[in-house]
């Protein structure tokens, strides 16, 4: 049975993978539910050992399961599923899967595009272009460049990794913050270790990679962006709550800093919100995730768990219960 906002489903699942899908399940394309206390949906739920979920799909609570007593699992062809599962789900061995990991590429490709963009100053070169419509000097552009930049990753999330991964084959110098990796598995993924402090401190790009949970809530507050040297710049593709938001808008308002913002607090901004104005604000609309013809990958994900699964194989992307209180 499909849970989500019916618009996503012909990206999720175009026809060849809609006809892979019905090759290993019973399912009905044209039947997507938005409310489970739709009528519709009771006979259908009430025969379902599997919830194909995604963006849009209702809070899966105990009334849910209650209306779902043979349900086995649930395949969600999204990133996080913390908003989606409640407590009874877990209570009742419900497996959960999730294609974060899919979502995860293109947030990492976004932030390798941003961080080289930044290293050439891309942003502020086309703002005096305009301006001026002269080509700068060699005195001007003498700072630029990504040879030995160094790039502050925050975060050895599925995003954090893959990032770490495009990062190889460029000449960056690379550090890594994350209180759940040791400084040898740092060092395995291509990064050097430091502490948060250190990272912002001697960091000439930063970018956040880390989940939104209570112990990261306003991780840069005033005090840690007042570490990042001048002319630093701050990429955040996780989420808007990780950074204070007044402090980075001073910060941004002063010109000390960059930023490259595809999430934000709140999310959108305001109308009024200077940072629409700012030249030293690269603002995008929550872009960075999969959207377009990359929602494919994610429906192919979970086409292939279900596969897995129909063949008595584990799931190769489960979610665990105990992996919420850590992760997006």
């Amino acid at each position: 049975m499909f849970a989500m906002d019916p618009v996503h489903l012909p990206l999720l699942f175009p026809p060849q993978l809609m006809a892979r899908l019905r090759q290993v399940a019973e399912i009905d394309p044209e039947f997507v539910v938005r409310d489970f206390a739709d009528p519709a949906a009771a006979a259908v739920l009430a025969g379902a050992e599997a919830l194909i979920t995604g963006w849009g799909c209702p809070h899966l609570d105990a009334d849910v399961l209650a209306a779902a007593p043979r349900l086995r699992t649930v395949l969600h062809a999204a990133g996080s599923v913390r908003a989606l599962v409640g407590e009874a789900l877990w209570q009742r061995g419900v497996s959960v899967s999730s294609a974060v990991a899919g979502n995860a590429l293109p947030v990492a490709e976004y932030t390798l595009a941003m961080i080289l963009l930044a290293g050439k100053d891309t942003f502020d070169q086309r703002e005096r272009f305009r301006r001026t419509h002269t080509y700068p000097s060699p005195a001007e552009t003498a700072t630029l460049g990504n040879v030995g930049r160094r790039v502050g990753v925050i975060g050895a999330s599925r995003v954090g990794r893959r990032l770490l991964d495009l990062l190889k084959p460029f000449d960056f110098a690379v550090s890594l913050y994350d209180p759940y990796v040791s400084a040898a598995g740092a060092v395995a993924l291509g990064a050097e270790p430091m502490t948060l402090e250190d990272l912002l401190r001697t960091s000439d790009i930063v970018s956040l990679h880390a989940p939104d949970i209570p112990e990261t809530y306003r991780m840069l507050d005033r005090g840690r962006l007042a570490l990042i040297r001048d002319g630093g710049v701050v990429i955040n593709t996780s989420r808007g709550a990780l950074v204070d938001p007044d402090a980075l808008a001073e910060e941004l308002l002063s010109g000390r800093l960059h930023a490259v913002l595809d999430v934000t607090e709140p999310e959108p901004l305001p109308v009024g919100s200077p940072l629409y104005h700012l030249p030293n604000v690269f603002l995008t609309p929550h872009i960075a995730g999969s959207l377009g013809n990359e929602l494919e990958r994610l429906g192919r994900t979970v086409v292939e768990e279900l596969e897995r699964l129909a063949s008595g194989l584990p799931p190769a992307h489960e979610v665990r219960h105990t992996d919420l209180a850590r992760v997006a």
